[in-house]
Parts: C-alpha cells; structure tokens; sequence
C-alpha cells in the first residue's frame, strides 16, 4: 500500500495536467523546477509566471477567432484586461504586450492608465471601459480622460443619475454604455444585482436620457454574471434576456454596436477541474448572432472582460510542511 502525498495524487486526479509535469521526482511548473526555485528563495513564496499571462489571452482571442469563422460573425472580438484582478506593473506590462485594452472599477485605475501612457505602454486609441459605481472623483477622471483625447474611453452607466455627471465635465462627444442590472441566481442572498439598470427601464431611460442629447452616443450594452461564463440554465436564461434588451436598442439606436458579456471563465483552481472554453465560446457567439438574425439587426462586437481568467493560473504559492500531525 501507498501512502504518500504524490501517490494519492495519481490516485485521485488525472496527472500530471497542463502546467505540470513530473521529471525525476522535480514538479515542474511551467517548465520551472519548483526545487530549484525553493533551494534558491526557500519558502514561503509566492510566484508569477508571467508567460503565462500571455498565453492564457491568446487562448481567447484564437478561440473567439475560430468561433466567428465557424459561425460567419460578422463582428470584431475585443479582449479586456481588469486591472482590479491584479495592479502590479509587472502584471499589466505583460497583459498590454499582448494587445488588450482596460476595464477600470475604481478611480484610482485612472491614475494608472495615465501613467502606462506615460510610459509609452498605452495609446489613446485603446478601449476603456469604465465599470463600477462612479463617485464624483471617478466621474471625474473619466471626464478628463475624454477631454484629454483618449478616444475609445467608454463610462458604463451604473445607474440612471451617472450620465449627468458627464453632461457637465465632458466637453464634445461622449460614447457612454449602460449597464444591465441582472438578476441574481435564486440561491442568492438578493434577487436583482445591485450594479447597473433594470432590463425594464432600460428603454425608457435611453429615449428620456440619451436618444436626443447630441452629446452622447450609446455605444454598449453591459451584461454581467457574478457566477461567471458557465454552462447552465441560469446563465443562458440570462444572456438570452440581454441578447432580447440590445435587439430592442438596436433598432432605435443605430450608434449601439457592442456588447459587453462580463463575467469571467472559469479557472483552474484544482486538479479536478474542467471545463470546455471552445463549447462555451462557440455557444455564446452562436446564441448572440441567432438573436440578431432572428430582429434583422447587425450583429454587435464582442467585448470580454477576463480578470481572474488573465491571471490566476499563473501564480503559485510555495509552503514547506513543518509537521506531520495524526488523529
């Protein structure tokens, strides 16, 4: 009989798995000896491996590729990095190598945007999108940063009060999105997210609010699940009651061209996981052109906010065991 930690390993799981492999008794992660790491910095440890940032956004952006040229989508795929997941300087330098744009939540992403421009590691012409509820100091630096000629900077109304705030600092044109308040799962301590506009008032408020105000163009629709991207019933129940929102925009507001399907992948965060990212993806770009087709409306750009997904499997904890305790 076998009792150690590495047997019951192979016993329980299918391993070694992508990230892992064994070598003379050496774990490998990502091709780094995790021995080597140990004897040199000792433990505790916490690592990055950044390669695998970058490997993890191409992974989305070829899967999105390969689902629009499968279902003939006519729209553009837009990946978006959320700083909140991780703000070290390090982490979004790799991120912006590989050609991404930003969703900030707080007001202080702003301040990072402006010194990535500074350093020459972000141009005005990337996409910003500006989640989260908006204090006046927020509100505030998003304004600037439209005034200051960052052109794609889009502020997604959280609630129907926001667009006032922008009506008085933003100068000339102003792209703006709304946000879908969706509803929760039922097991959930409320039933209606508290960030964003209720489905049913979203209508209204864009013929009372935006339709006719020269300075604002609707540009996204924001459709956000806590629980993430996944494969059940509540998930689809919810997109299709989005999908239903922007055909019924669409036709009104020629300007809309984007939506926003927010909610992280899914990631790895044990051995036992498992999830098809293809399946999902070729799904969710199928269901949004059938909705389209079915109202006779363009198809929209696709917008991903992945956070979590860009870099939680690249981080790795290291402990050493002090004591075998037996009960």
């Amino acid at each position: 009989m076998t009792n150690t930690y590495k047997d019951l390993i192979h016993q329980t799981f299918d391993f070694p798995q992508d990230g892992f492999e064994f070598i003379d008794d050496d774990l490998l992660f990502n091709g780094v000896s995790m021995t080597e790491i140990i004897r040199k910095y000792g433990t505790p440890l916490k690592l990055i491996y950044l390669p695998k940032i970058g490997s993890q956004i191409q992974k989305a952006k070829s899967l999105f590729k390969k689902a629009f040229k499968e279902h003939k989508y006519g729209g553009k795929y837009y990946y978006c990095y959320c700083t909140k997941s991780s703000h070290f300087s390090h982490i979004l330098e790799e991120v912006l190598r590989n050609d991404v744009h930003i969703e900030t939540s707080y007001a202080y992403d702003i301040n990072i945007i402006r010194k990535l421009y500074e350093r020459k590691l972000f141009d005005k012409s990337r996409f910003i999108i500006c989640n989260g509820f908006k204090t006046r100091t927020y509100t505030s630096k998003i304004a600037a940063l439209i005034n200051d000629g960052f052109e794609n900077v889009i502020p997604v109304l959280d609630n129907m009060s926001e667009i006032d705030a922008y009506q008085r600092t933003v100068r000339g044109p102003c792209n703006i999105g709304i946000r879908i308040a969706a509803e929760e799962e039922p097991t959930f301590e409320f039933y209606t997210s508290r960030l964003g506009i209720r489905w049913r008032d979203i209508l209204e408020y864009y013929v009372q609010k935006i339709h006719t105000n020269k300075k604002f163009r609707l540009k996204m629709l924001h459709f956000f699940i806590n629980t993430g991207i996944r494969d059940n019933a509540y998930y689809w129940s919810e997109l299709n009651k989005a999908l239903n929102v922007y055909c019924q925009l669409r036709k009104i507001c020629p300007t809309l061209d984007s939506i926003n399907i927010g909610g992280g992948f899914p990631i790895k965060n044990s051995l036992g996981f498992d999830y098809d990212y293809d399946y999902m993806i070729r799904e969710v770009v199928l269901q949004i052109k059938n909705a389209c087709k079915k109202n006779k409306i363009p198809v929209p750009n696709i917008f991903t906010e992945f956070g979590s997904f860009t870099v939680g499997e690249s981080g790795a904890n290291l402990y050493k065991v002090i004591a075998q305790k037996q009960q």
